[in-house]
């Protein structure tokens, strides 16, 4: 099995629409269990058309609670609360949407009158695609803990694709280059930069390298719009020659996939124009790539 991350320094540079497009692809040869590890914003599924056939709670972050009982009403956990999560209302009361679990107030009590207690996040599915087995996941708003419900969704995917003796792991990494990036690269074969030609898109081409250089991750790059601007596209190529990034495909800027997007459908769908070429030229040569490592 092979695993294959695809990520981006910044969102919106077309990295779903890459993932979805390759599993489009690859599926026609190969066996695929697929990721979806963009856990704060997940979209993957809208371009595959799930059936989900698994819940899971995820249960991510802690939040205090004050024992009345116990509590001598001193009043040192409203002093140490830096996110004044401390509510004086006829004695201390912890508000829970101010809470950040820090454990500060537990530790600083000195009647013991405080407990930290294990609260859901989010969740995380299993669901069945055209494409094969695809997890996904669901972050409450306002939650912590993104990179740890990565690990948790990577190790059910990896589960399943030795189960199913899948050919790749095919994950749709998290923009930037925060704990859900770093989260998503660790142990990953090969991964796929996706750039865009404007002056975000090569500063945080770099970025994104230096997070699979960290983890060892060989990596190439996929320049999506390529077209758009001539001269920041020249100004990538030589940033990732430079940085010996491989060139895996360049894109061209096409309506028609805009179209297939906004009907739920991968790019591919849309036969006979530039950009799907580039896309199946893009998959030939990730196909030899993985062959190789």
């Amino acid at each position: 099995m092979k695993k294959v991350l695809i990520i981006s320094g910044k969102g919106g540079t077309g990295k779903t629409t890459v993932a979805a497009a390759l599993a489009d692809l690859a599926h026609q040869r190969k066996r695929l269990v697929l990721a979806d590890a963009d856990v704060d914003a997940a979209n993957l599924e809208l371009l595959l058309s799930p059936e989900q056939v698994e819940v899971h709670s995820f249960m991510g972050s802690q939040v205090a609670k004050i024992n009345e009982e116990t509590c001598t009403l001193c009043g040192r956990c409203a002093q140490i609360c830096r996110f004044e999560a401390i509510q004086v209302n006829g004695g201390y009361r912890v508000d829970e949407a101010l809470c950040e679990g820090c454990h500060a107030c537990f530790h600083e009590c000195p009647a013991g009158a405080i407990v930290m207690l294990t609260r859901q996040s989010g969740e995380w599915y299993r669901s069945e695609t055209r494409f094969g087995p695809l997890f996904h996941a669901f972050l409450y708003p306002g939650e912590e803990n993104s990179g740890k419900l990565v690990t948790e969704l990577k190790q059910a995917a990896e589960k399943q694709a030795r189960v199913s003796e899948a050919d790749i792991l095919l994950v749709d990494g998290p923009p930037g280059i925060g704990c859900p990036v770093t989260a998503a690269c660790r142990g990953m074969d090969l991964a796929i930069l996706v750039s865009e030609p404007s002056l975000s898109g090569l500063h945080d081409l770099g970025r994104a390298h230096e997070i699979t250089s960290h983890f060892h991750v060989p990596a190439c790059l996929v320049l999506n719009k390529a077209d758009l601007n001539p001269a920041t596209r020249a100004d990538i190529l030589d940033l990732a020659a430079q940085i010996g990034i491989p060139l895996l495909g360049e894109i061209p800027y096409d309506e028609s996939l805009v179209w297939a997007l906004s009907q739920a459908q991968p790019a591919t769908s849309v036969l006979d124009n530039p950009a799907t070429d580039a896309l199946k030229s893009m998959w030939a040569q990730l196909e030899s790539m993985l062959t190789a490592i």
